[in-house]
């Protein structure tokens, strides 16, 4: 279970691709996306303004940073056409690609199966496992075989695949789901779970902005998750399009310095 989402993933994207360009030996031909795209001179970008390190709007400037604010921009510019964002979310994110909300998806989008079945994914540009967040002062939890322990409270976000893999994956300890407003990290603070878990991207928002906070990486891989960029189905040239670009960004370097600007390294896919 815990590499079959990745290997599934990787497989069914890399499948989707080799038929795409099979279909097409001399490049991408245009299709419904790709037409208004080059029409309108603007791709439109789905993006999550509250994931750190990936599509973040800074509360301060407003400004976006993230890996994919930058690679979105090197899109656009490869396409030789402006970017567009459009605010999305996991939630809504099905949604928003098949009403033509947006013409990608470009926010570290998890490749689940549910998703997989709905939506078209290029290759995956970065894979995350799953992390423990806990307090520097914690007498609960100090390493990752403390999680799963009789007495010890496991926050998890409400609708995070974190939910049922950690239902799946404690046999002593208590899971706490934790839903909106209530947030992972105050639930932490104030005491009513002793750790909760995460991806790579968010544990480095805390570990970023919160001097109390201290990471539990697995020691083992533990269930890793590939990301891709989605778009709507039925767009296979559009999704070459896609799929091109990851190749090249991680040929010629733009992948490797995007993620080394905002602390992404050790996550990114090397094939």
């Amino acid at each position: 279970m815990k590499k079959l989402i990745l290997k599934h993933a990787c497989r069914l994207a890399a499948v989707a691709g080799a038929l795409v360009l099979a279909g097409h030996p001399g490049g991408a031909m245009a299709d419904a996306v790709f037409d208004r795209v080059k029409a309108s001179g603007s791709v439109k970008v789905c993006i999550w303004p509250d994931y750190y390190g990936v599509t973040h709007r800074n509360p301060n400037t407003q400004q976006l940073q993230g890996i994919d604010i930058d690679l979105s921009a090197e899109l656009a510019r490869d396409l030789k056409v402006r970017v567009q964002y459009v605010d999305s979310s996991f939630v809504t994110l099905v949604d928003d690609l098949k009403s033509d909300k947006c013409d990608v998806a470009m926010f570290a989008v998890g490749m689940l199966p549910q998703r997989l079945e709905q939506l078209k994914f290029s290759r995956p540009y970065l894979q995350s496992d799953i992390y423990a967040v806990t307090t520097r002062s914690s007498r609960a939890v100090r390493q990752w075989a403390d999680i799963d322990k009789p007495g010890v409270l496991v926050g998890v976000q409400a609708g995070t695949f974190m939910e049922p893999v950690m239902k799946a994956s404690l046999k002593q300890a208590q899971m706490v789901v934790v839903k909106p407003p209530a947030t992972r990290e105050r639930e932490l603070e104030a005491g009513r779970v002793d750790v909760f878990m995460t991806d790579y991207p968010y544990s480095r928002r805390l570990l970023d902005n919160a001097d109390w906070a201290s990471l539990i990486s697995p020691t083992t891989p533990f269930h890793v998750l590939p990301y891709g960029y989605a778009v709507k189905p039925g767009n296979t040239d559009w999704l070459a399009q896609v799929d091109d670009f990851v190749a090249r960004i991680k040929r010629d370097g733009r992948l490797k310095g995007a993620a080394g600007r905002h602390g992404l390294l050790p996550i990114v896919v090397k094939d």
